[in-house]
């Protein structure tokens, strides 16, 4: 086990600050290895459609973990208009392996279309709504064998990973069992995702977005899971969490205060803004002020998945 996957310490009065760097390293040395062994160099292609700003940022940050685990890397530059081009014509490429494609592009419900246009086979992002329905049915595997394993969302997975890594998880099929999650953010892309993967392992999540509170809960009958409606609030909801996820995209969002959480709880942070407040720490018991760099790992992680999938060793 790495230094900084110890279990949390509540003796000190500070939270842990645990470093997505760091826990991404751990499986990039995993890539690496399952990569030698390929017979074949794995190809990605980035579709993007701005040439500045965040999206940028992270398709460079893409090209370099790609390059520092021997993966090819390409960024193929493309206006709004001509994206889902660039997509089919990486769909149709028998050497592009997989695509990642940078938004918003429209930043309206036309990306969930392009998200759609994706190959489902080429997915590495894991946002195509036919790795969607194997998310919320929780089907893990494609075939009765259970060798070939269903993609999951980049971030969400990526967010988990951490939340193992801090020594939140217990054992066994449902490592999330008898925990309570508060989340703030339920997008298609992150937060409904990751409340349903978490209620899947046994946790009761409470996740929130503009519209109110819905309660994610395992199902009663062990297969998938459960949403009700519920009238907690975001104090209760904060008071009773082991684990507290913010995703909130707005400078608006009240930050959550050190006052309003459970002692010694976990704290992650994966939006751009800040979202947390500066005590957090005195009473957190580990802090991740960041994901992306376990975000791109998983997308790489996914790659190799995808491959195996469809080039089976027999």
């Amino acid at each position: 086990m790495d230094p900084h996957d110890k279990p949390p310490s509540r003796d000190t009065g500070a939270a842990r600050v645990l470093d997505p760097s760091a826990v991404a390293e751990t499986f990039r040395r995993e890539i690496r290895a399952e990569l030698a062994a390929l017979p074949e160099p794995l190809f990605l292609v980035g579709v993007l459609a701005a040439d500045h700003g965040p999206s940028y940022t992270y398709a460079e940050y893409t090209r370099k973990a790609c390059e520092d685990v021997g993966v090819r890397f390409e960024i193929r530059h493309a206006t709004r208009l001509s994206a889902e081009s660039a997509i089919r014509s990486a769909n149709e490429d028998a050497g592009v392996h997989g695509i990642m494609v940078y938004y918003p592009i429209f930043g309206t419900e036309q990306d969930v279309y392009l998200r759609d246009s994706v190959d489902p086979s080429k997915d590495i992002e894991g946002l195509h709504t036919y790795w969607a329905r194997c998310l919320y049915g929780n089907q893990r595997f494609l075939d009765e064998a259970k060798t070939k394993k269903a993609i999951l969302p980049c971030t969400p997975l990526a967010i988990l990973k951490l939340v193992e890594a801090a020594g939140f998880f217990g054992q066994g099929e449902r490592p999330l069992e008898g925990r309570s999650v508060c989340i703030f953010n339920r997008s298609e892309v992150v937060g409904r995702p990751l409340a349903s993967m978490m209620a899947h392992d046994g946790a009761h999540v409470t996740s929130f977005d503009i519209d109110g509170a819905l309660l994610f809960v395992p199902s009663s009958s062990g297969g998938t899971h459960e949403v009700h409606e519920t009238t907690v609030d975001r104090a209760g909801a904060l008071r009773q969490a082991d684990i507290v996820v913010t995703g909130v995209p707005s400078r608006s969002f009240p930050h959550v205060q050190a006052s309003e959480i459970r002692e010694g709880s976990l704290c992650i942070n994966f939006s751009t803004f800040k979202n947390f407040s500066d005590d957090i720490q005195t009473k957190a018991s580990v802090f991740v002020p960041r994901v992306g760099p376990m975000t791109v790992t998983m997308a790489i992680r996914n790659s190799l998945r995808l491959y195996k999938n469809t080039h089976p060793t027999g």
